[in-house]
């Protein structure tokens, strides 16, 4: 019999080696640590340092040589078979990916996917797994699940999906789950609703939760005690009151220092560079000033974007979304404008619209002297020349078969430029500017880290010289280091081009520090836009003011009673095909600083 008083997991001297060309390579080198029942321990530390490993050894998903003691409720793991293994997960320790969308089978319905786990685990039969199913979805708080059982994936949003994960890592009621950066692409309100689901969860089912994560404003929303890790080592393990008050290791001080915290930037009019954990501590450094006089390179009027939902056998128009409504704005050269709000709420429409990737169905865009909406052929061509993208996603949108060399000259080259030789001299010049190697134009995408595609993916940005580009989320998976290095290289190459920024992004902090003007959007539409001080310094939208509380504060002591605010419902309503929106009135609280008027009626009620 287990005793109860005993840690429900205890790992000793935990090492992992992994195979190389050049022999076994240790991975982890003697990880020491106890999980206790009922409790939340947090594993931080940067991209590498062993994390994700330590958590896939743990379930006995890593083909690797394993040494050292693993027990788990009492018993020895590192000695089981791969079936005894398969019977433990789920049942034993279940898990949370971190991309949902890359875990749930996008051609199975995701009630299916629930009823499948749950017959696994409990062997009951379909009609008993459905009811158990639907009970999981309520319990995840997902609305309507009699509906949404018999939805797809690619139906749900980043947080539904992960709320869907959750339901299936519960199915059949672990004792320890295992949360690997579960909230890392997610907005800070639909963050805030994963922890404090997570956290009721725990309590309610009396879990064991180990939650990998590289955000220590989440460590400290949701962890009772944080191990912090470093290339592949437990540099220091404690309360997590404690290790933020006073952090024994130099690397959770330097780690903790990095750490971008709203209200850094009171009294700074434009953007700051960010600390690296490199020079944790030593004082930020202005920019340099605009060199050239800022024009406008783009101008968007009253854009419109709506998705029409098809329904019945017939496939005939059942209503329409207004993914974007009524969104106006400009850019000028040498100037980053964020835009910002939850998912769904139309940033990426807006940013695909503007890169014509998708139609807009009303409006105009000016870009550098293009009427982006109205141009084709080769006008579409020297269009797309001056605005390029940097997605969320670096590895998915570089061709894992060719190499990166070839990637960054495809565009030179398809636009006729210059010459292969040219292409390279330039794709090897733009590989040095973002901090690589010009010899790394040989290896292919999966070869390098996440940090290290995302600076491939903003030199292939510059190779057509563009005049805008636009951001997606791309920092928002990054952890801090890899986070700062990025946002300075931006900085960096803006001074240096005088390109603009359209910096999409739900990452508060990050935008704090990066952006000139901040927009603020809601339901497809912008309700506030302005300077950056003004907007983070004294919002006038309610909702921005509800936006900028759901961060997470990296300050255990700070601790919300309320963690999480009530959900908002970030999607643009459905509609009858025909639905005419209201013209927006604005009101200016300061010279630039622009607030919608007509959603304080709601919000008020909200």
């Amino acid at each position: 019999m287990t005793d109860q008083n005993e840690p429900l997991l205890s790992v000793r001297d935990l090492r992992v080696s992994l195979p190389t060309e050049d022999g076994a390579a240790e991975i982890l080198h003697g990880i020491d640590f106890d999980l206790n029942r009922n409790e939340i321990l947090a594993v931080v530390g940067e991209s590498g340092s062993g994390k994700s490993v330590t958590a896939l050894t743990l379930m006995g998903l890593l083909p690797a040589r394993v040494s050292g003691s693993v027990r788990f409720d009492g018993r020895e793991l590192t000695g089981l078979t791969r079936e005894e293994m398969r019977q433990l997960r789920g049942r034993g320790i279940a898990m949370i990916f971190q991309e949902p969308m890359t875990s749930l089978n996008p051609l199975l319905k995701v009630g299916y996917q629930l009823e499948e786990a749950l017959r696994a685990h409990e062997r009951m039969d379909r009609r008993t797994a459905r009811i158990r199913a639907l009970d999981l979805m309520r319990k995840v708080r997902i609305p309507d699940p009699e509906r949404r059982m018999d939805s797809y994936p690619h139906h749900f949003s980043g947080g539904m999906r992960q709320r869907v994960m959750i339901a299936m890592a519960l199915a059949g009621r672990p004792k320890l789950l295992i949360a690997d950066e579960p909230t890392t692409a997610l907005d800070v309100t639909i963050q805030a609703e994963i922890l404090e689901l997570i956290r009721d969860l725990q309590r309610l089912e009396g879990m064991a939760v180990l939650f990998i994560t590289h955000d220590m404003g989440v460590v400290a929303e949701i962890a009772d005690r944080t191990m912090v890790m470093h290339h592949g080592r437990a540099v220091e393990t404690g309360p997590t009151d404690e290790v933020f008050a006073a952090p024994k290791a130099d690397y959770t001080r330097a780690l903790l220092a990095a750490v971008p915290r709203l209200g850094e930037m009171a009294g700074h009019d434009g953007p700051q560079r960010f600390r690296g954990l490199a020079g944790a501590g030593t004082p930020v450094a202005p920019r340099p000033a605009e060199r050239k006089k800022p024009q406008t390179v783009l101008d968007v009027q009253h854009l419109q974007k709506r998705f029409e939902i098809k329904g019945g056998i017939f496939g005939r128009v059942t209503g329409r979304v207004h993914a974007i409504e009524d969104v106006s704005f400009s850019l000028m050269s040498g100037e980053t404008l964020a835009l910002v709000g939850e998912s769904g709420c139309g940033k990426s429409t807006t940013g695909r619209a503007i890169s014509r990737l998708i139609e807009a169905d009303g409006g105009s865009v000016m870009l550098d002297g293009f009427d982006v909406l109205n141009v084709s052929g080769a006008d579409l061509r020297r269009m797309r020349r001056s605005v390029q993208m940097i997605f969320q996603d670096p590895y998915a949108s570089l061709n894992p078969r060719i190499r990166i060399g070839a990637s960054l000259c495809e565009a030179y080259l398809v636009n006729r430029l210059g010459s292969p030789a040219e292409a390279q001299d330039k794709a090897a010049h733009l590989l040095t500017k973002v901090g690589l190697n010009p010899d790394v134009a040989r290896r292919f995408p999966h070869e390098f880290s996440g940090g290290q595609r995302q600076r491939i993916a903003i030199a292939r940005a510059l190779m057509l010289d563009p005049r805008v580009i636009v951001a997606d989320e791309a920092v928002s998976a990054l952890d801090v280091s890899v986070k700062a290095q990025v946002s300075n290289l931006l900085m960096d190459l803006q001074d240096e081009t005088g390109v603009g920024y359209l910096f999409i992004s739900h990452d508060m902090a990050v935008v704090e520090r990066i952006a000139h003007r901040v927009a603020v959007m809601y339901s497809g539409r912008i309700v506030e836009i302005g300077p950056r001080a003004a907007v983070f310094g004294a919002p006038s939208h309610p909702y921005t003011r509800r936006l900028l509380s759901a961060v997470p504060v990296p300050d255990p002591a700070r601790r919300r009673a309320a963690h999480a605010p009530a959900p908002f419902e970030t999607r643009s309503p459905i509609r009858p095909p025909g639905h005419v929106t209201p013209p927006l009135r604005y009101r200016e609280v300061a010279p630039g600083h622009l607030v919608e008027e007509t959603s304080m009626s709601e919000f008020a009620r909200t």
